[in-house]
């Protein structure tokens, strides 16, 4: 659904616009993603994951007086709160609800064919951790939801009351690598028998019951890997991206650059792939310039601990490249 210019009215969305700036979610290594994207005033830059706006706004700002900014997001809340966050930038931004697997499209409809940067910020947001009733947090109780799109595709209850057991275990243990995930999807199984789980806390209580004690109280929450394998899984995060990687490459300006932040191992791999394939080869159209990911610094790490799995990559649009 096309979004369109901002128009500045007041935004209601069950009041998750009235978010103030400092309770939004803090975008991870947002120094030096701006860093390597903007180099100059002006320009044109596409945000594939806007969420609640935090780096759009520096990107803005940055690009005063007149940046422009086009910003994709599968949530209708998140579009609701970066339209409020964006109100300064009256003008310069353009937001889209949709999924950055039609970027080209996207673009189009902004009448936009070319820009100067890209940035995919992967994953889930802060904000969307935070709300109890969307089924991402394993912290909080709510309905086991985990959809970014709302109101579209199965729900994450719907994957672990329906699936298999084989085919549960497939899921918690290649979007999750998790390694009990055998265990879990045979308790998930046996519980589900008695009543469907329906709630993120009935899926908690089933993978404590499955994992040993002593992986309860391990460095990571012992629901952190299948909540992630779910999630995925709903969203079907994976199955795009390589080839939306490739779209962003296709429409970047010659000098333009693409910044992606990852957060576990199975983006960073599809996302180091992609951006080797397009600079390698007889025909290259990018030209990396971080052969290693860029990572939070410790101070980062320490005040924010959603930064401590991030990674940046950078590449650059090489001039004379042929687009596809």
């Amino acid at each position: 659904m096309y979004i369109g210019p901002i128009k500045w009215e007041k935004v209601e969305s069950n009041g998750f616009s009235k978010a103030k700036p400092h309770e939004l979610h803090v975008p991870v290594l947002a120094h030096e993603t701006i860093s390597w994207l903007v180099r100059r005033q002006g320009g044109r830059y596409l945000d594939c994951t806007i969420g609640p706006g935090g780096l759009a706004s520096r990107i803005l700002d940055r690009t005063s007086p007149d940046g422009m900014v086009v910003g994709i997001d599968r949530d209708e809340e998140a579009i609701a709160v970066a339209r409020e966050r964006l109100k300064p930038f009256a003008g310069r931004a353009w937001l889209i609800q949709g999924n950055f697997s039609e970027l080209k499209q996207h673009l189009q409809s902004a009448g936009i064919s070319e820009v100067d940067g890209i940035v995919f910020d992967l994953g889930v947001s802060s904000a969307q951790l935070g709300r109890p009733e969307r089924g991402f947090s394993f912290l909080t109780d709510g309905l086991l939801d985990m959809r970014m799109e709302q109101g579209a595709g199965q729900t994450a209850a719907a994957l672990v009351n329906k699936l298999s057991e084989a085919e549960l275990a497939d899921v918690i243990y290649r979007y999750g690598e998790e390694r009990y995930s055998r265990r879990i999807a045979r308790s998930v199984v046996r519980a589900r028998e008695r009543r469907p789980l329906g709630t993120t806390f009935d899926l908690v209580s089933v993978i404590r019951d499955a994992v040993p004690a002593s992986y309860r109280h391990g460095r990571i929450h012992y629901a952190t890997r299948t909540f992630q394998a779910l999630r995925i899984a709903v969203n079907r995060e994976l199955d795009v991206l390589e080839h939306a990687l490739r779209d962003a490459a296709d429409v970047l300006t010659p000098g333009g650059r693409l910044c992606v932040i990852s957060f576990h191992s199975l983006e960073d791999r599809i996302v180091k792939q992609t951006l080797r394939a397009l600079s390698g080869g007889p025909d290259p159209c990018l030209s990396r310039l971080t052969k290693k990911p860029q990572t939070p610094s410790e101070r980062e790490r320490r005040e924010n601990p959603r930064a401590r799995s991030a990674k940046l990559r950078v590449a650059e649009r090489l001039p004379g490249a042929r687009h596809s």
